[in-house]
């Protein structure tokens, strides 16, 4: 049907807040390699932050038991009563903290979490500062929110050490917020414990909330162990704990996150989910209080293979001339810099990535993605079989490479 004469169409015009963000470069690379891998191509890939571990069977269970108990109605949209107190509980027993459920709630996912975070406390024109290399989302959801992501630069030479002084320094009177990772996405760098908590005495001198963003906590390797800011006694206040059952479960694919943070910030945050996605899951959530309640015997089985893994693809890499790569602390990524190999024909890590993936066929992320121009992210969460591909087909791109 034609409209009528002097109908006024709509313009395609999307909003602002959607168009200051980018899609999420990790996804961009997934979904070429999923490409060349749907026309039969072998590809080493090492682009999924994920586990390459199953759901351990007690949790899958309990959420074939929540179908087959027809528990599959709405939820608390700050989630079910007993997950909160589980999540509180099992903080304080792995990680030293003093959180009750009215301090926490459950999002689809660590991202959503970030996500409701940012959005409930930072308004147009604030900055927020954020250490480089950086998980990818932080500066997006920023943006989003109308502020400013002010980069602090860290060094590859001191293993992408976060220091307090050198945040100090970046800190103006529209600073509302400091967000941290570690262990990190994507260098897989650990802020030393002392360090952690000179970062929060600044963070609450100055009046600064302090997003801790523990994902990867229960992955560390050598002297690193697993820390929460939030065990520090009186640490609670301007404190934003970030939590996720995705990676030490294994459960990326069931989508549970967590906040720890004080109540009114947890109010603003529920009344903000109660508008969008409303409760996780319920399936999922049931799931997740046999992960916060039961054994976690899959833990220390999944990190002894990463560690292993970590050998060797760290050795492997360091073996090719003109690669660089630091030995991870904590999390399963590797953050090699490949700088020594641009040149004309291949200028930066974007370009690096790309004829990876086109010529050796190679799925990594380049540096840029994460604020750190110069390297690339590769995912040890695969088998030795393809980490030992991958490193003859990287010898074999970098040894050719001008």
């Amino acid at each position: 049907m034609e409209p009528a004469t002097g109908a006024k169409t709509a313009e395609f015009q999307l909003a602002d807040r959607v168009n200051r963000i980018s899609p999420s470069p990790t996804m961009v690379v997934l979904a070429a390699a999923d490409q060349l891998k749907a026309k039969g191509v072998d590809v080493a890939d090492f682009g999924p932050g994920e586990p390459d571990f199953p759901t351990p069977e007690h949790i899958k269970r309990a959420g074939i038991k929540a179908i087959e108990e027809n528990r599959t109605k709405y939820t608390p949209v700050p989630g079910l009563g007993a997950l909160r107190q589980a999540i509180c509980d099992w903080h304080a027993r792995e990680l030293g903290s003093a959180y009750q459920p009215a301090e926490c709630l459950v999002s689809v996912g660590g991202k959503h979490a970030i996500f409701n975070a940012v959005c409930s406390l930072i308004n147009a024109g604030d900055e927020v500062i954020i250490p480089a290399p950086y998980w990818v989302t932080y500066p997006d959801i920023v943006k989003y929110a109308g502020a400013k992501p002010v980069i602090l630069e860290t060094r590859g030479d001191e293993n992408f050490l976060v220091r307090a002084t050198e945040l100090e320094r970046l800190i103006t009177p529209r600073t509302r917020m400091i967000i941290v990772n570690s262990p990190s996405n994507p260098s897989g760098a650990v802020i030393p414990r002392d360090e952690f908590e000179r970062i929060l005495a600044l963070c609450q001198r100055r009046g600064v909330w302090l997003m801790s963003d523990e994902c990867y906590s229960h992955f560390t390797y050598g002297e690193a162990k697993p820390y929460s800011i939030a065990s520090v006694p009186n640490s609670k206040l301007g404190l934003i704990t970030i939590g996720s059952l995705s990676k030490t479960f294994a459960m990326t694919g069931w989508r549970v996150g967590y906040t720890l943070a004080p109540q009114p910030l947890i109010s603003a945050m529920t009344k903000l989910q109660s508008q969008s996605t409303s409760n996780p899951t319920s399936i999922a959530q049931y799931a997740a209080l046999e992960a916060m309640k039961g054994p976690m015997d899959s833990v220390p089985v999944m990190l002894a293979e990463y560690a292993k893994r970590r050998e060797r693809i760290v050795n492997g890499l360091n073996a090719i001339p003109g690669v660089k790569c630091n030995w991870p602390s904590g999390a399963f990524y590797v953050f090699p810099n490949i700088s020594a190999h641009f040149g004309k024909d291949m200028p930066n890590d974007t370009a690096a990535a790309k004829q990876l993936l086109d010529r050796e066929q190679v799925a990594v992320v380049p540096g840029e993605a994460f604020g750190a121009p110069g390297y690339l992210r590769l995912s040890y969460a695969t088998s030795m079989e393809r980490i030992d591909e991958g490193l003859r087909r990287f010898n074999r791109f970098f040894s050719q490479s001008k």
